[in-house]
């Protein structure tokens, strides 16, 4: 059956070679089950080539891309140089592709963590542990060299200090932290180091470590962000926290000038509390009679007003007859004391004669007695009527 075939290609090839002919004088191959088995075999070898090369060029696509994350940006690297100029550098979050390794390299980098740094250079050795519980090291009188980190002050004076930075990265100029610095955590660290050494040098160590401790604190950040615009370091801090302290050899003393310092101002601003109570009670007493005096005054002018009137009007009747003025007053007068008194006595004059006069001063009794004599005579009267109807 071989034979056959090859005999019919060598035919049909000389008929290609010879000038078109008609393909209907070329006998058939012949017919057999070997032959359709041959070229089902084919045909399925050849669809499976193809899904091979189909699933190959799908995979080698999907290879060519790569997302970025939100919290993070990434640069692609040809040749191990920045694909484009700028901000076209910087890929924000979203799907992007890039050509296989080596030719391209894709870096990506997290924007969205928060990082720390810890300055080294001014504070003494302590184990974690120990400062978590609040240990302090062993007090000496002396400093031990490349061991005990400290800071000079203004005035010249020796203490520690230290701060811890938090920071992230601007997604705009991450590129600079990742790329321009060959450690640049290193370099925050010596940065945070040198603001820590400058603030010290422009602060007396009686301000930095209790007396103005926030300006201290603001040189330090001040000087921070000085550095890393300079240098570009592309970071956005997030926060400093700087500690100051004295000596260890001294530690005990500061804290005592510190707590009396705290009982006298604790005392000034009680002092001062109770010093605002008392004026302010004392301006409103003081108003109180200020005012109470003017009602008063206000009320005695217009009394003596009206008194001043009355006799005004009283004079031209006193003038025309004295003595019956008189008696009309003593009248009018004796009926104003009188008005609102339970019993009236009137007493004749003496005329030489020597009298003894007595009055009952207990009332109560006097009006339980009048009280009763009432009862009585009600009851009299009473009795008196229902004998006088009998009859």
């Amino acid at each position: 059956m071989s034979d056959k075939l090859e005999n019919s290609i060598k035919e049909l090839m000389k008929n290609r070679q010879g000038g078109r002919k008609d393909i209907s004088s070329i006998p058939p191959p012949p017919d057999d089950a070997g032959t359709r088995a041959l070229g089902e075999a084919l045909d399925s070898s050849f669809k499976i080539v193809k899904l091979i090369i189909v699933g190959l060029v799908i995979a080698f696509i999907y290879s060519l891309t790569f997302s970025v994350q939100p919290d993070e940006i990434a640069v692609k690297l040809r040749f191990g140089k920045p694909v484009g100029v700028g901000e076209e550098q910087i890929l924000k979050p979203g799907l992007h592709w890039a050509l296989p390794y080596p030719i391209e390299e894709v870096v990506r980098i997290s924007v969205g963590q928060s990082r720390t740094v810890l300055s080294t250079g001014g504070w003494y050795p302590i184990d974690p542990e120990d400062e978590k519980l609040g240990k302090l090291p062993p007090a000496l009188n002396y400093l031990r060299p490349l061991a005990d980190g400290y800071v000079i002050s203004a005035d010249g004076n020796v203490m520690h200090a230290r701060a811890t930075m938090k920071y992230r990265l601007n997604p705009n100029m991450a590129l600079n932290y990742e790329f321009d610095f060959t450690d640049p955590t290193n370099l925050l660290q010596n940065i945070l180091n040198n603001s820590i050494f400058y603030a010290a040098a422009h602060h007396t160590a009686e301000d930095a470590i209790y007396k103005d401790q926030i300006a201290f604190n603001e040189s330090v950040r001040q000087r921070v962000a000085l550095l890393i615009q300079e240098y570009k370091v592309g970071v956005t801090v997030e926060s400093i926290d700087v500690q100051t302290s004295p000596p260890l050899s001294v530690r005990d003393s500061y804290d005592q000038v510190l707590s009396a310092q705290q009982e006298a101002r604790t005392a000034v601003n009680q002092a001062e509390s109770y010093a605002r109570t008392t004026i302010n009670a004392a301006q409103g007493q003081a108003s109180t009679i200020l005012a109470d005096g003017v009602t008063r005054s206000n009320q005695i002018v217009r009394v003596m007003a009206s008194e001043a009137k009355s006799f005004s009007e009283q004079l031209p009747y006193y003038e025309k007859n004295p003595e019956l003025f008189k008696e009309r007053l003593m009248a009018e007068t004796m009926q104003t004391i009188l008005t609102n008194s339970d019993d009236t006595f009137y007493i004749p004059p003496r005329d030489g004669v020597e009298r003894e006069l007595r009055i009952q001063l207990n009332r109560e009794q006097m009006k339980s007695q009048r009280e009763k004599d009432k009862a009585k005579s009600a009851a009299e009267g009473a009795s008196t009527q229902t004998s006088t109807r009998r009859r």
